[in-house]
């Protein structure tokens, strides 16, 4: 997942807005001024700034930024609602310019936008929600054994996952679990996020050896 740097100096939205995105299951990174925001952007990935500082212009920021760290997406939050201020903001460098207050569905929408096109998104697996959450939001709710699966899949991401590993991550002995029940879960899983999403879940079947994942995938706690 992305690597989120937010610079915001008004203590309760930066904490509002760092624990939201935490949930979303992005890495973040608070800084309440310049110097912070400087230390750390190096790891970065997003920067969410706010235009109205006080110390310091957040557009002045955020067009440093577009020249010293190109590859580093900018989403800008201001209250100040001009279309002038907008264009200037986005002239700046930034990728998105947001009005405050802050929307966090739509702030999460931005930074989602942002991760796709540095090419930072990947699947999410939520424990805590036992759901699935792919690149672009989407999601859907699975049950204990299917979470069990895409955990040890998305532990072992890339590789394949034997159906011997797979029967013991279930707690039950090889040589009395029944194979057919393993493809049956993943024949309904794969048919029902086809259903959800018109796309095809990339959970790829090893012939003769079992499953693997072959996309990127998160475990968020």
């Amino acid at each position: 997942m992305a690597r989120v740097l937010l610079l915001e100096d008004e203590a309760d939205l930066r904490n509002e807005v760092a624990d939201f995105l935490l949930s979303e299951g992005y890495g973040v990174s608070e800084a309440s001024n310049l110097a912070e925001f400087l230390r750390q952007v190096d790891d970065a990935d997003i920067a969410i700034i706010d235009t109205g500082l006080s110390d310091d212009n957040g557009f002045d920021i955020t067009e440093q930024l577009h020249r010293t760290h190109p590859h580093i997406g900018t989403i800008m939050l201001s209250s100040r609602a001009g279309i002038d201020d907008k264009i200037e903001g986005l002239k700046r460098g930034a990728d998105h310019y947001l009005i405050k207050p802050v929307r966090l569905r739509e702030l999460s929408a931005y930074v989602s936008s942002v991760s796709r096109r540095l090419g930072k998104d990947s699947w999410r697996l939520h424990l805590l929600e036992r759901r699935l959450y792919a690149p672009d939001g989407r999601f859907h709710e699975i049950n204990a054994m299917e979470m069990l699966l895409l955990q040890l899949l998305a532990r072992n991401m890339g590789q394949v996952v034997h159906r011997q590993q797979i029967a013991k991550a279930f707690g039950v002995e090889w040589i009395d679990y029944d194979e057919r029940r393993l493809d049956q879960m993943v024949s309904r899983l794969r048919r029902r996020w086809q259903n959800l999403t018109g796309e095809k879940l990339p959970l790829r079947t090893e012939h003769g050896q079992g499953y693997s994942f072959c996309e990127s995938i998160d475990i968020v706690d």
